[in-house]
């Protein structure tokens, strides 16, 4: 597996949303590599989109999307569930991937449908904030040759309070995956 460089992540954040399907999270703790394939994600284009956390400005939560590319923005909802998104386009767009669901690949234990039970399988938590995905410790690879697959567009989850935003086709998933979290 080749881990994704910095490159990666500067582009358009719907082009990075979809190029992650189909690759790998890896997270090396405590000597356990666990590592899922990435089946579906949501894409939050900057401070105009009002489904994005970044459409309140930037403030302590949400520094990090304000930063450079290729960092985890981690962070709590609910007071308890982590969740993770990936850092994209230039530093100041405040632009980012939320990883929806994961396919087990190995040392994965527990579902892995939603984002924060991604994060509890996977063993991510807020000390993971703003880490450099290019890193040794957490990040994505990809295979040289994979299966192809179709990508399904959909609303995303959980955003209705934003309006049009809500109805934008910014979720995409692996069509035939039985580890998305909703169809």
């Amino acid at each position: 597996m080749r881990r994704l460089g910095r490159a990666f992540y500067a582009r358009d954040t719907v082009v990075v949303a979809q190029g992650l399907l189909g690759t790998f999270l890896i997270h090396k703790q405590r000597g356990v590599e666990r590592i899922g394939r990435i089946v579906e994600v949501e894409a939050y284009l900057g401070p105009h989109d009002l489904a994005a956390h970044s459409a309140r400005g930037q403030t302590a939560r949400t520094r990090v999307m304000f930063g450079p590319p290729g960092h985890a923005y981690v962070y709590l909802i609910y007071g308890m569930y982590c969740c993770m998104n990936v850092v994209t386009e230039p530093a100041g767009h405040a632009s980012a991937v939320l990883l929806r669901a994961l396919e087990p690949v190995q040392n994965v234990r527990g579902r892995t449908q939603g984002p924060g039970l991604l994060c509890n399988a996977m063993g991510i938590d807020l000390r993971l904030n703003a880490h450099d995905l290019t890193s040794d410790k957490l990040y994505i690879a990809s295979q040289s040759s994979s299966e192809p697959f179709r990508i399904v567009k959909r609303p995303r989850i959980g955003v209705d309070y934003a309006g049009m935003w809500a109805r934008r086709l910014l979720r995409f998933y692996i069509r035939g995956n039985p580890y998305i979290s909703k169809t």
